[in-house]
């Protein structure tokens, strides 16, 4: 069977389309099951709400009959008082019965999302060795870095998940879950706070300048709320453990995640207001969430110099032991003598059994290649575009291997775009 989620506008309007799951046999197409995962939080809405789809890739486990589905916020993103309570099952990671369809277990990663904070990393699907076991396991990586590792048959964390305080909305009509999960795997993100002591910019004089911006927005960490007067949300909503997922080591027990880390300034504003916003708003991305009422605006928080604001690295490559939950190394990626900092991305990684680390991902066109064991850079190209993909080895009728990376820039990026496929042979 082929089971398969959907991509939905979750943004724009609060009645969007439905995020129901669905299988289908391959032989002739019959639909054999669905599941929605609003279908129990929507007893509680306060109108009509959508989304919570599973636009990510799907993960299986053929011999245990599950499949894992992550799934996104519910509609619209950034405004949830027509959606009270947790809304269970949106920004979860959820365990089917593959054969039928039948809830197994489920895992919320943000309650009663606010930030655009839905799962873009497919879930791995990996075998831990803890505690003289060999332990069979699902790993969620998030936009927030929050890295959760739960036992694939029951969905129980493998390591500690704590709820911890979060801030309260101000916006009439809202809910804000009063805590939030966090793990306490070291968290991939790894930054200070954002503030007027850490804001960065390319001179003193610039610095200055984005210090006195940001003190005029809502800005108390992690999960602040969306605003009339506009909050910082950093993590921003395309930053953390994005489309690419994780790579796993099988033998050496390490996860290798890349992060993508930037500011985000989202702002609210009533339905009524919408044309001025929009005569008003050069360089953001505006949407009236239609059916709520506040719309909303949002732009990645940019420097005058085209430098973001929050403080490098701006991208990292990182080797999690999954054995000892802790950190074995971290590198800046895309950090060279010519540039001093760890750069954007967007893409994954693959390990091969040569004990190297393989993505290409960052904004500068490379494509490089790591050592497992401690991140040192063993090689790399330049790409006729940026690699926003994940690569993929396989090796021809003669058993000698290859790598495959497709680089085709990105436009919502701001990249050249293309459509080059290029294979590389390992010695």
């Amino acid at each position: 069977m082929a089971v398969v989620g959907s991509s939905i506008g979750d943004n724009f309007q609060a009645n969007t389309g439905s995020g129901v799951v669905r299988a289908f046999d391959l032989g002739d197409g019959t639909l054999i099951w669905t599941w929605d995962p609003l279908a129990d939080a929507r007893k509680t809405f306060k109108g009509p709400v959508g989304a919570a789809n599973a636009w990510s890739i799907i993960s299986a486990d053929i011999e245990r009959d599950l499949v894992f589905i992550p799934t996104g916020s519910a509609s619209p993103d950034f405004y949830g008082g027509l959606r009270p309570g947790d809304n269970r099952f949106a920004n979860s990671l959820v365990a089917l019965k593959a054969s039928t369809g039948e809830l197994v277990w489920h895992f919320q990663t943000v309650h009663h999302d606010l930030w655009d904070y839905d799962l873009a990393a497919q879930p791995a699907l990996v075998s831990i060795r803890k505690d003289n076991e060999v332990i069979p396991a699902v790993v969620q990586a998030t936009k927030t870095g929050n890295l959760f590792v739960l036992h694939r048959e029951t969905g129980i964390p493998m390591y500690p998940v704590e709820e911890r305080a979060v801030p309260k909305s101000d916006i009439p009509g809202e809910y804000t879950s009063p805590t939030q999960p966090f793990s306490t795997l070291p968290n991939l993100m790894g930054q200070l706070p954002l503030d007027d002591t850490t804001v960065w910019g390319k001179t003193p004089a610039e610095r200055k300048k984005n210090a006195i911006f940001i003190k005029g927005l809502r800005n108390e960490g992690l999960f602040t709320p969306p605003s009339l007067q506009g909050s910082i949300l950093y993590p921003g909503n395309g930053s953390g453990t994005n489309w690419g997922s994780v790579s796993f080591d099988s033998k050496k027990q390490l996860l290798i995640a890349n992060t993508c880390r930037f500011a985000t300034r989202v702002q609210l504003f009533k339905k009524e207001n919408f044309d001025d916003i929009v005569s008003n708003s050069e360089n953001f991305e505006i949407s009236r969430q239609r059916g709520a009422p506040y719309g909303m605006r949002r732009q990645t928080m940019i420097s005058d110099s085209g430098y973001l604001m929050n403080p490098p690295p701006w991208g990292t490559l990182a080797a999690v032991n999954l054995s000892t939950g802790k950190m074995e190394w971290e590198i800046e990626l895309g950090k060279s003598e010519e540039q001093p900092y760890g750069l954007p991305n967007g893409g994954g990684s693959i390990v091969t059994k040569g004990e190297l680390v393989f993505i290409a991902a960052t904004f500068d066109k490379k494509f490089r290649a790591f050592n497992v064991n401690n991140g040192t850079l063993i090689w790399e190209t330049e790409l006729p575009r940026c690699g926003i993909a994940t690569p993929m080895s396989y090796e021809n009728e003669n058993g000698k291997q290859f790598v495959v990376i497709a680089a085709g820039g990105h436009g919502k990026m701001g990249l050249e775009v293309g459509d080059y496929l290029l294979a590389f042979s390992l010695p």
